[in-house]
């Protein structure tokens, strides 16, 4: 039977005597909830520190509504302490804090393969912290994308991240083939928002035969849905195609069994639901299947051989086994130690608490804004009040923490309001915001605060304006 979060909320506001719409359901919640000492971990932006915030509409000490984890999340409190022990470090030993004293930086990626691996589902030997995403999508294509006379083709979804239909793009006009034709890609059936997995399997079997390279998003950055990734992987490696996928909104968010489902490679930002900071290192991840495979072509740099080799500075290339050996320079140290005081608190918990809490938290916002907010509601059909749809799927398991939604009104004006009441969220034109209040820090009194904030916001809006 279908898990529905929902239900379990309207449970537990049975069971506790309280109204489900009330802020004292809410703080209700956040003292049940075992990953409320979470938030202690990260430093929280308070009101008065953001720009726009008008503070004749909204107390400046109060702590704001950041809703925006999926795209840069907080920051862990345990960071200025690693880097500063680096940084005291290089003062006092210069270049021999590569070997000596704390955290010696030459084998640095250690610290942050384990925990790593633990969140993605994989072995240590899969996984890897290098370069940035889509640096990394083009170091995977170059041994998973190999296209020939008779298979070229890249399926990937519709209104894929810019960046990744940048990157499949340039590499299918650098192999010789056109990517207005050789570039498949699936759109949602007309009147829906989201693809139906059923309509990505199509599309595998009619041109599985032609295509070299599936390419998704595990979570899609615009919509929230959540690809059912063990699936279309078994059936794209069923037509003989290799499966990538781009991790970004995944990682941190939903649970994820990389080396379970078979995935031949993987590639994910650490900036948004792994906390490390604008512009942190990325994580890579090859099948265990593909490690011992040194004839699949690669862009090799020095990182990439044999540690016991390495320094003796050798003409030939002896590759790391695994992930590792795709590695072509040593990684920031400073920017592991930013994504390591993350994985600390990571370790606190699992992605299996995270995303139970998640399902919740995202299922309380959805209900919140249904009962003020929807099309159909009696306060909304009167037509003074601005409504709002949902355009991520409803159910739960197709879906991370992210909520996308459309308003009746211009999505500028209404974020203009709620970042004037210190709202912290994003919108992607051209008629959508993202709202992702996060597991790890955010509450159910956030998500009350912000439903207050959203209607106060309305009031300003006439539906005409």
């Amino acid at each position: 039977m279908a898990y529905k979060p929902t239900q379990t909320l309207r449970k537990l506001a049975e069971k506790s005597s309280l109204d489900i719409v009330s802020r004292e359901f809410a703080d209700y919640m956040d003292s049940k909830d075992p990953l409320r000492k979470m938030r202690d971990e990260f430093f929280y932006p308070r009101v008065k520190d953001l720009p726009g915030v008008d503070l004749s509409l909204v107390d400046g000490d109060q702590d704001s509504i950041y809703f925006c984890g999926n795209s840069l999340g907080l920051q862990p409190r345990g960071c200025r302490e690693l880097i500063d022990r680096s940084l005291t470090k290089w003062e006092q030993m210069g270049v021999l804090g590569h070997t000596s004293g704390w955290c010696p930086w030459k084998p640095i990626e250690d610290i942050l393969i384990k925990p790593m691996a633990e969140i993605i589902g994989a072995k240590d030997i899969e996984v890897v912290a290098m370069n940035t995403l889509t640096v990394n999508l083009h170091m995977m294509m170059v041994p998973f994308y190999r296209p020939t006379p008779q298979r070229y083709k890249i399926l990937m979804e519709g209104k894929a991240f810019p960046s990744d239909q940048y990157a499949a793009q340039s590499q299918v006009h650098f192999h010789g083939f056109d990517p207005d034709k050789d570039i498949i890609e699936v759109f949602p059936r007309e009147g829906e928002q989201s693809l139906r997995t059923e309509d990505i399997l199509s599309a595998i079997e009619e041109h599985g035969n032609s295509i070299t390279l599936v390419l998704f998003s595990g979570v899609q950055y615009y919509t929230g849905q959540f690809f059912d990734m063990k699936t279309i992987t078994a059936a794209a490696q069923k037509k003989g195609c290799v499966v990538g996928w781009d991790l970004a909104h995944a990682v941190g968010n939903v649970e994820l069994h990389l080396h379970d489902w078979n995935v031949d490679f993987a590639c994910w930002c650490t900036y948004k639901y792994l906390n490390s900071g604008p512009g942190g290192i990325a994580g890579a991840f090859v099948h265990e299947k593909h490690a011992y495979n040194f004839e699949l072509p690669k862009f090799a740099g020095w990182w990439g051989t044999d540690r016991n080799s390495r320094f003796q500075m050798r003409k030939e290339f002896e590759q790391i086994p695994g992930a590792h050996g795709y590695q072509c320079s040593n990684p920031p140290v400073f920017q592991c130690l930013l994504l390591r005081a993350s994985l600390d608190v990571f370790e606190k918990t699992s992605v299996k608490e995270i995303r139970a809490k998640g399902d919740l938290l995202t299922a309380y916002l959805e209900l919140l804004l249904l009962h003020y907010f929807s099309p159909s509601n009696d306060i909304t059909k009167n037509g003074n009040t601005p409504h709002v749809s949902i355009i991520t799927p409803a159910d739960p398991k197709d879906r991370g923490c992210q909520l996308s939604v459309k308003f009746s009104v211009p999505v500028d004006k209404v974020f203009e309001e709620l970042c004037k009441r210190g709202f912290v969220g994003d919108i992607r034109h051209p008629d959508v915001m993202r709202i992702a209040p996060a597991p790890l820090y955010n509450s159910f009194a956030d998500v009350h605060r912000f439903i207050s904030m959203l209607n106060a916001a309305f009031k300003t809006i006439t539906p005409n304006s």
